[in-house]
This record gives structure tokens, sequence and C-alpha cells, in this order.
């Protein structure tokens, strides 16, 4: 590993920092500038930009005239931010990863972007995507292995983050493009409840899946972004209780383990980094139920591609019809089979979702259980750019649209980053970032 590659940023401290008038805007555009022009050729992850220095800019002097005095300014002044392309901003044409016109994918600002830029963000610019947040790889590198795939279908994102280019980068996430390539680049990523941050301004690719998300080096980071990009954020909801000398206070979290096929489809490394991080945390004092809350996997997988491959199709009816010859094939190929789905079929998948987000919020009720916990990928990045690894970890998950985010959780012997996937109730944001927090903490004192 080139550890130049991979230099986090801490969200919180440069938010501070740049609070406190060290370093001004303009000060770190420079910087900013410098990190991407070094390393950005090596891994790729955002979209190139002619003029970007000085577009930048020219949004700091802008933001510098809104907020004289730094310390009076909004929470993310100054902050550099990716964005995936397939979030439209203003002033940066929209691309989704492939070669249709811009022109035809253009549309107005994303409602995430509107209140970034309200709590003083600079777009650092647009960040890479699988093509429609798809199945087909961007050129993003791993900046932990440039040889292998830093995921999808948010890979700049993700890899920006790593690299140190942005602290903090929005991705979406349909099945598991958000928790997926946080955990091959060893950062945190957060996937909300479905519909939680809007998604106007975002290029459809599943709407009844499709959701904003973000990544940042920390849960820190997460927990500042997070109220920020969220509807209705709870700023009542305290952190949760830690250790003290090796005790826990009351209420600390339950942790559950869907058991049974799901679990079976993690690879060697996952489930035994998975099995040691158990022991860990049941050896600090933290209650860990095994539960068989997801018997019928296989038919859940089948019903979620059902969904997903008559939505894509959908999404794509106008773009494909008129560019069809432009798409790449993984593309085509989903599209096409999207348009073989009845749309009976359809309906009766979207009936079982909601049978199966009643069964399992029962399940956990019955069980007392406050985080579910599995691995964030079947194991760490594969070799290779040829694909963006399998989503299957996050789809149960993301089929019911539950809150669910990647904590960074060990390396394996190559140096390859693994995540834990830590799973909330619907709506329970607020709660699943406060008391994923007591796992972090335990893991980094690991």
């Amino acid at each position: 590993m080139d550890k130049s590659l991979v230099r986090p940023r801490s969200l919180v401290r440069e938010a501070a920092s740049l609070r406190a008038g060290v370093p001004t805007p303009a000060v770190h555009v420079d910087r900013l500038c410098a990190r991407i022009e070094q390393v950005d050729p090596l891994i790729h992850a955002f979209v190139p930009e002619p003029g970007r220095a000085d577009r930048l800019q020219a949004e700091a002097r802008a933001l510098v005239a809104r907020h004289p005095d730094p310390a009076q300014a909004p929470p993310l002044y100054g902050v550099a931010v990716g964005i995936k392309d397939i979030v439209h901003v203003d002033g940066l044409p929209t691309h989704g990863g492939s070669l249709l016109p811009p022109g035809v994918l253009a549309g107005p600002q994303a409602t995430v972007v509107d209140r970034l830029r309200a709590a003083g963000a600079l777009v650092a610019g647009k960040t890479v995507t699988a093509e429609f947040a798809g199945s087909a790889p961007g050129r993003t590198r791993n900046p932990h292995r440039p040889e292998h795939t830093p995921g999808g279908s948010s890979s700049g994102s993700a890899a920006a983050v790593a690299a140190g280019l942005v602290p903090l980068a929005i991705a979406t996430q349909t099945i598991g493009s958000v928790v997926r390539p946080a955990a091959y680049c060893g950062v945190v990523g957060f996937r909300p409840t479905f519909g939680r941050i809007p998604t106007a301004g975002v290029l459809p690719n599943a709407p009844s899946f499709d959701t904003v998300g973000l990544f940042t080096a920390d849960l820190a980071g997460a927990a500042l972004a997070a109220p920020l990009l969220c509807d209705d954020w709870d700023h009542e909801a305290g952190p949760a209780d830690g250790p003290s000398g090796g005790a826990w206070a009351d209420g600390a979290p339950v942790l559950g383990v869907p058991v049974g096929p799901y679990l079976d489809r993690a690879g060697p490394e996952a489930r035994q980094a998975f099995d040691r991080q158990l022991a860990l945390l049941a050896a600090r004092g933290l209650t860990v139920r095994r539960l068989d809350l997801l018997p019928d996997f296989e038919e859940l997988e089948r019903q979620a591609q059902t969904v997903n491959r008559f939505e894509t199709a959908a999404s794509h009816a106008d773009w494909f019809a008129r560019f069809g010859d432009l798409y790449r094939p993984e593309t085509a190929a989903s599209i096409r089979h999207g348009r073989t789905v009845d749309p009976a079929d359809r309906a009766a998948a979207l009936r079982a979702r909601t049978a199966f987000r009643e069964r399992l919020a029962e399940g956990r009720r019955r069980a007392g259980v406050d985080l579910l916990l599995a691995p964030s990928a079947t194991g760490p990045a594969p070799l290779g750019l040829d694909s963006t690894g399998s989503a299957v970890m996050s789809l149960p998950w993301s089929f019911a649209g539950l809150p669910a985010l990647s904590l960074p959780a060990g390396v394996t012997a190559a140096g390859l980053p693994l995540g834990l996937q830590v799973v909330g109730e619907a709506g329970a944001d607020e709660r699943l970032l406060a008391l994923a927090a007591v796992l972090e903490r335990v893991l980094d004192g690991a």
C-alpha cells in the first residue's frame, strides 16, 4: 500500500478549524486542489473538471462575503464536499458515469446540495459513479490497494474520503452502494432510513429503494453531517453511555445477529473477522443475541431484484429508447431484464416488502434487540476493477428501508479494510448513530 494515498481527514476537526479562521477558505481551497492534483490521477475519485481551482476560489470568495465572521458562520463553513455524479449541482454537468449527453440528464440542483451549501459547504466536484449507479464500474481505484475495486456504485465518493481529498462525500444506495464501498475503503458510510434525505435532484435508479447517504472518516463526522441533511432530526437524542472501568451503564445496546442463510453468504475472511468483533463486544459486557430473522433470504433476494430491475427499466425508458447504443452492456442488460418483469410481480414484491418490514420489526421487539450486526460486505475488496463486488450483505436492510452504517473494523493480512455493518430501526437514525458510537469506541480500543 502507498500510505500517501490513504489519509482520511476528520470532518469535525476541519469544520472547527475553518470556523476558527485557520485556514481561510482561500488557503483551504489551494490545499484541497493541490491534494486532488497530487492524488487523484492515481485513484480517479473525481470526474475531471477543467478550471476546478478557479471555480472553488470564486465560491470561497462568495462564502466569505456572506459570512465575514467565521465564528458566526454555519457549521460546514468552507468544508469541501464530493458529490456523486448522479446528483445535480448547479454549475456542474451531470454525467451519471455514462456517455449520454449531459444536457439530456440535466435538472434542478438536488435538495441535498441545497442543504450542504446552506450549511456553508463548498462543492469540491463530482465524484465518479458506476454507470447510472448500477453495476458497470467507473475508473476509481481503491486507495488502500489501487489494483482492487473501491466498491460501488458510490466508488468515487468513498475513495475521495479514504484518500483525504475531502472529509465528507455524498453518495446513494439502492442496495449496497454506501455500506459496501465504505467497508472496502475503510471509512464510515451512513445510509439513513429510506426517504430521510430527499432524493429530489438525484437521477433515479430504483425509486422504491434509492437513498441518499454519505461517507466520512469517522462516526463523529457522520453525526455532524446527518442532522444538516436529514429531515426532522431530533437534536435531543443524546450520545449513548459508554464503558467506565469495563462496566456498562444501564441501557447499553443489545446486539442481534441474523444467523442462517443470510450470514452464510459472508466469505471466510469477513466471517472470521465478524466472529472476532462479536467476541470482543461480548467481552466488553455487551449482550449479543443470535436471531433467525431471515430464513427466507433467497426469496427476499428475488423480490428485491424484481423491484429493482422493473424500476431501473422504467427510470431509463425514455433515455434508453433514445440513447440505448451509448449504454454499457451491464446497464443495458439490467434494463432489458427489467422490461420483462410483470408489473403485477413488482406489486406483489412491494407487498411482500411491507410484510417483511413488519415481521422484522416484531422479531426485533420480541428479542429486545437495539441494533442488528452483520459484515458490511462478503469480504475485502476484490482484486480487479471489472466488478464493484457483491451487495448481498446490505440487501435485506435496503429492501426494508432501514438505516444502516458501516464502521471500519480492522484489516486483512493483506492490508485490505473490513467493515462492521450496524442496522437500526426505521426512522431511528439518531439512535443508530448514538449507539454505534459505543461500538466504535470498543473497536477502536481493540
